[in-house]
C-alpha cells in the first residue's frame, strides 16, 4: 500500500493518520476535511469555549511537531462527493480527484435541524457553529434549547451560567431514558430545575416564529415560548450521502465489521460515521472516546488487507452540566436492573451499576470519578461477532 486517503479531518481522521505512521506506514497520507480548520477538540465547544473560557487555539489537537511527524498532505475546505473504491478514487467538490490504495472514512455526522430556520437558531457541531452561537449569548436573553440530550443539557448549563433565561424542550417524557433508563434519566433531568432552568418534556416543536430573527418557539402542545436565541440539539445523522453508488453498505452509518472493515478490505470506517458490530448488534457511537480509540484497530486491519483484530473497548462518555460531572460506560439497556452502589441520587453524588441476569452491563456516576473508574475497569466486553 503506497497511499492512504483519510476522508474527514476531525479527531477520528487525525488519529487514523497518527496510527498509520505509528504502525509503520511510510507512504503518502492525504487528509481531506470539509472544515477549513486543522483538527480540534469538540467537547469544550458546548462548555468552556462557548462560555469564553477557552480560545480556538486552546482546542488544537495537533502541535507543529505532531503535524511534522505525520507529514500528511492536507486538503481542507474540501468535501468528498463520490468514492470509487475499486479505482481508489475520491472525487471532491471542486472536481479534483484524490487517488489512494486505501481509504479511511471518518466523515462524522451532521446535526439534525428544524425546517424554516430564521436567524438566531443554531446547531452546535463545529468551531464555526460555536463562534456564531457565542455571539448570540447575552445576559438576560431568552434561550430555548430544543433537545435535552447531553449536548443540549451542556448548552443549557452554559447559557444559564452566562445569565440567560433558559428553557429546555424535550420530546421524550424523560430525558436520556433510552440511554440510562427512566429513573436515572429523571435524576439527570433534575439538574435543570436545581439551577433555575425550565424543562418541558413530552412535547416537540411545531414551528419557529420570526423572519428577520427568531422571536418565539411554538410547541406541539400549543405553548409559545418567547426566544431571542434557539439551539437545536436533537441528534445527528452520519455523513454518508457521498457514498451512494460506491458499493459500500450504508445504513445509519457505514456498515463495517468489529474491526472497522467495510465490504471492501481496502476501505475502513471510524468515528461517528462507523456502524460496527458489537455484542448488541450493529451500533454507532458518537463519543470522543470511540473516535480516539477505534482508529488504531481499523488502521491495523487496513494495512493487513483483512480483519486481524476487533475493536472491543467498552463505550464510554461523559458530560459536564451545572458543575456536575456525569460519566457512563457500558452496553446497558433501559430495562436493566439498577443498583445504587455508592452515594445517593438526591445528593447528586452517586454511582449506579446496571445488571442483566448475572452480568454487569454498565455504570453511571455523578460527581464520583474515582469509584466510577473502578467499576468501569471491571466491565468486560463480550466477545464480538466472529471475524468473517
Amino acid at each position: 500500500m503506497r497511499a492512504v486517503a483519510i476522508v474527514g479531518a476531525s479527531l477520528a481522521g487525525w488519529r487514523a493518520a497518527q496510527e498509520l505512521r505509528a504502525q509503520g506506514f511510510e507512504g503518502r497520507i492525504e487528509l481531506i476535511g470539509e472544515e477549513t480548520h486543522r483538527p480540534y477538540d469538540r467537547p469544550p465547544l458546548s462548555k468552556d469555549f462557548l462560555s469564553g473560557g477557552l480560545g480556538a487555539k486552546d482546542l488544537a489537537l495537533a502541535e507543529e511537531t505532531d503535524l511534522a511527524e505525520v507529514a500528511a498532505t492536507w486538503r481542507l475546505g474540501r468535501r468528498a462527493v463520490a468514492l470509487a473504491p475499486s479505482d481508489g478514487v475520491i472525487e471532491l467538490d471542486d472536481s479534483t480527484r484524490c487517488q489512494a490504495d486505501g481509504v479511511v472514512i471518518a466523515t462524522g455526522a451532521t446535526p439534525k435541524t428544524l425546517p424554516a430556520i430564521p436567524p438566531g437558531v443554531h446547531t452546535l457541531r463545529t468551531l464555526d457553529d460555536a463562534l456564531a452561537l457565542r455571539d448570540d449569548l447575552r445576559p438576560g436573553a431568552k434561550a430555548v434549547i430544543v433537545g435535552a440530550g447531553f449536548v443540549g443539557a451542556e448548552v443549557a448549563s452554559t447559557c444559564r451560567n452566562l445569565g440567560l433565561d433558559v428553557t429546555v424542550v424535550e420530546a421524550l417524557e424523560v430525558p436520556l431514558a433510552p440511554v440510562v433508563g427512566p429513573k436515572l434519566g429523571a435524576v439527570c433531568a433534575a439538574l435543570h430545575a436545581d439551577h433555575g432552568v425550565r424543562l418541558l418534556c413530552g412535547t416537540g416543536v411545531e414551528r419557529l416564529h420570526g423572519e428577520q430573527r427568531v422571536t418565539a418557539v411554538e410547541l406541539t402542545d400549543g405553548t409559545v415560548l418567547p426566544a431571542d436565541v434557539v439551539v437545536v440539539g436533537i441528534g445527528a445523522r452520519p455523513n454518508t450521502d457521498w457514498l451512494h453508488g460506491s458499493g459500500l453498505t450504508v445504513s445509519n452509518g457505514v456498515q463495517c465489521d468489529a474491526g472497522g472493515v467495510t465490504d471492501l478490505p481496502n476501505v475502513v470506517a471510524v468515528g461517528d460515521v462507523a456502524s460496527y458490530r458489537t455484542p448488541n448488534g450493529a451500533q454507532r457511537f458518537e463519543h470522543w472516546t470511540t473516535a480516539m480509540e477505534q482508529p488504531a484497530t481499523a488502521v491495523r486491519n487496513l494495512l493487513a488487507g483483512r480483519t486481524t483484530a476487533n475493536f472491543t473497548s467498552v463505550p464510554y462518555f461523559w458530560s459536564e452540566q451545572y458543575g456536575v460531572r456525569i460519566q457512563f460506560a457500558g452496553h446497558a439497556r433501559p430495562t436493566d436492573r439498577i443498583a445504587i452502589v455508592d452515594g445517593a441520587p438526591d445528593d447528586r453524588r452517586f454511582v449506579a451499576t446496571f445488571h442483566r441476569e448475572d452480568e454487569t452491563t454498565g455504570v453511571l456516576a455523578m460527581n464520583n470519578p474515582k469509584l466510577f473508574t473502578k467499576h468501569r475497569r471491571q466491565l468486560i466486553a463480550k466477545p464480538t461477532a466472529p471475524v468473517s
